[in-house]
């Protein structure tokens, strides 16, 4: 029933470099219940098989099966209104989470997004340390970044995370390629 969904979103994701072969993670929320994928699926080519259903609160016997990320996105499902995760490693978003604190996007990811916020600066990186803070963080931002790891963003369905994903993306390569041409003039 859900398979479709996350064809559609892994497959983009992979198609536009936002994931490697297997990284990322998706998910959705019914009730109690999420639906992620499979710890180490290849998001460009899902099948049923790779879409774990487990509690959000709870482990069964499928939780050992999800992504490693499933700490997070309980805890960000637990924390806000969220129905739908996108876990991604956009490249230019990754780099600039290296030297900013946040994001600032251009006028049209600005308006779509908003500033992004860059966790993980005064802490070591790791899911645990950090999934309370992104999801602190996702109550008032639809898209947070985790310095050097990836983004986590949010909505009501897979396709509006997604979106928010490749805008913010979108922004930070425009961002990237600004400061490239900054630093050329500069030389000159």
């Amino acid at each position: 029933m859900f398979l479709s969904q996350f064809q559609s979103v892994g497959h983009d994701l992979f198609t536009r470099g936002l994931v490697s072969s297997h990284t990322g993670n998706l998910s959705i929320r019914l009730g109690e219940r999420i639906i992620i994928t499979r710890r180490v699926s290849q998001l460009v080519s899902l099948c049923e098989n790779d879409l774990i259903e487990t509690g959000i609160s709870k482990n069964d016997r499928a939780t050992p099966l999800a992504s490693m990320e499933l700490p997070v996105h309980r805890v960000i499902y637990r924390q806000t209104p969220a129905l739908a995760i996108v876990h991604a490693h956009p490249p230019h978003a990754i780099a600039l989470s290296l030297t900013e604190t946040e994001i600032v996007l251009n006028d049209e990811g600005l308006s779509v997004v908003g500033p992004v916020p860059v966790l993980g600066w005064h802490t070591e990186v790791s899911q645990l340390k950090l999934a309370d803070a992104i999801a602190q963080a996702l109550k008032q931002h639809r898209v947070v970044l985790v310095r050097g790891h990836g983004s986590f963003a949010i909505g009501q369905l897979l396709e509006e995370a997604y979106s928010l994903t490749t805008a913010l993306e979108e922004s930070c390569q425009v961002i990237c390629l600004l400061k490239s041409l900054r630093a050329s003039s500069a030389k000159g």
